[in-house]
């Protein structure tokens, strides 16, 4: 009998987000990654349609990190009949576990507050999920452990191995009737300030690899010295600085480069105002999985010593009314939605304020249109002028650039007999494809969404 994998491209192909690989076999149907669509309208709309696939006949999903758009998908995919097992590594569920809950919290209050203030269509706006919805997602949770081949059945098992890029983050190897399929996940960079470098595949039949920055290398920048000049100034300009930050990683790096500045002296002692309840959710995950970064504990300590963890609400607007010069860390870090957006709201049309964008800002985020230079900016159904200055720091970037992938491809033994491009714009994935091509010489194909490949193995 002819044995095959059915793969469909449910998620990240010809775009970046909302991460979703089926694999059909005789044996099993595995999901890897089960994200949300971020950024454009077009793309977000996607999220509330049911999967072309029958969701029933899933039977497990393997996460390959924790990201919105890598699990934010998972409670609809309950709500679809998915009652299957969801596998990952501890800090990968520990972290998706934090993103769901609070994704869920946000869903509820907008859809509240839209309906509240009638600034929506639907009669009335429904959440996305719920918080009841994400707990029972988090029911399904079982954690592995990474560099261990585990056995799914007789001809199918698969394999966690650390990726770098947030705590808890892999790439995963299915070995399918002797056949290697390799999905990347998001790969982290080298010589990162928190975490140790990804792994590499040595064997790949079928590699699925990201393109986020297939097209770009990082520029060589030097972080401290921007930060340090950057503060200076505000501080010059009796202003605040506003860093819009993910929660996961980001918002950590930041908080040691700071700490790092003001230990040697080159920044002086400016209040740091750390404003994401997400954010101090995964510093615990930072204290119970030590040996998945590089922090000492008295390092992890002393850096969160350094800054004040804004709780609630309340402080969130004390923060605001406090008259100093100020660094404000909140979420979210594509301005999409969050804590951010109150601090926004009040000193965005401030020219003594400055933003500094520190990741990738997705096609249709505010993030991008800030970067783009907009001269004002809507969300809670009104426009407010940008008058604050805007800055990026594109190095800080938790993704590998394309310079990083190939060499992570580098450690491929074989010719794999096909390489999909995933999570990419359309001009990174094609300018990755021809890298690849000119570098290695390998077959490249850039799945769209919702396209299948049947691979005879």
């Amino acid at each position: 009998m002819e044995k095959f994998v059915k793969v469909n491209f449910l998620g990240a192909s010809g775009v970046v987000t909302g991460s979703k690989f089926l694999l059909e076999t005789s044996e099993q149907n595995i999901l890897i990654d089960c994200g949300m669509f971020q950024g454009l309208k077009t793309l977000r709309e996607l999220n509330w349609s049911n999967l072309p696939v029958d969701v029933k006949s899933i039977d497990i999903v393997l996460l390959t990190h924790g990201h919105l758009d890598h699990v934010g998908y998972l409670p609809r995919l309950l709500k679809q009949g998915f009652r299957g097992k969801i596998f990952g590594t501890a800090p990968t569920l520990a972290i998706a576990e934090i993103i769901l809950k609070d994704s869920a919290k946000i869903h509820e209050e907008e859809a509240d507050k839209a309906n509240k203030e009638k600034y929506t269509k639907h009669k009335p706006a429904l959440p996305f999920y719920t918080v009841e919805e994400a707990e029972q997602t988090i029911k399904l949770f079982h954690a592995e452990e990474d560099d261990k081949w585990i056995s799914l059945t007789e001809n199918i098992s698969y394999r966690f191995q650390y990726n770098g890029h947030i705590i808890g983050a892999t790439f995963i190897e299915l070995d399918i009737n002797g056949k290697r399929f390799v999905f990347s996940g998001d790969i982290g960079r080298t010589n990162d300030y928190l975490l140790k470098n990804p792994k590499t595949p040595e064997w790949a039949d079928y590699l699925f690899i990201e393109s986020t920055y297939g097209n770009k290398l990082h520029p060589e920048e030097d972080v401290e010295t921007i930060l340090e000049d950057i503060i200076k100034e505000t501080i010059n300009k009796k202003g605040n600085l506003i860093i819009p930050s993910f929660a996961v990683e980001r918002l950590q790096t930041l908080m040691y480069i700071l700490w790092q500045l003001y230990k040697q002296r080159r920044i002086p002692n400016i209040p740091i105002f750390i404003d994401s309840p997400m954010g101090n959710n995964v510093l615990d995950v930072f204290k119970h999985f030590p040996n998945w970064h590089r922090l000492t504990t008295e390092e992890y300590y002393a850096m969160c010593n350094h800054v004040n963890i804004v709780q609630s609400y309340k402080e969130t607007w004390e923060t605001i009314d406090d008259k100093r010069s100020k660094i404000v860390i909140a979420g979210s870090g594509m301005v999409t939605g969050g804590r951010v957006l109150t601090y926004l709201q009040q000193l965005i049309d401030e020219p003594s304020t400055t933003v500094l964008l520190v990741g990738y800002q997705a096609e249709g985020t505010r993030g991008r249109q800030l970067k783009e230079g907009v001269h004002e900016i809507r969300f809670f159904g009104k426009y407010f002028p940008v008058k604050a200055t805007i800055k990026t720091i594109e190095s800080l970037s938790a993704h590998a650039d394309q310079k990083d992938l190939l060499n992570w491809m580098k450690t491929i033994k074989n010719i794999p007999e096909m390489v999909y491009l995933i999570h990419g714009e359309p001009t990174a994935l094609d300018a990755f494809r021809t890298k690849i091509k000119n570098t290695y010489g390998w077959h490249v194909k850039i799945p769209q969404l919702t396209d299948v490949e049947k691979l005879i193995i």
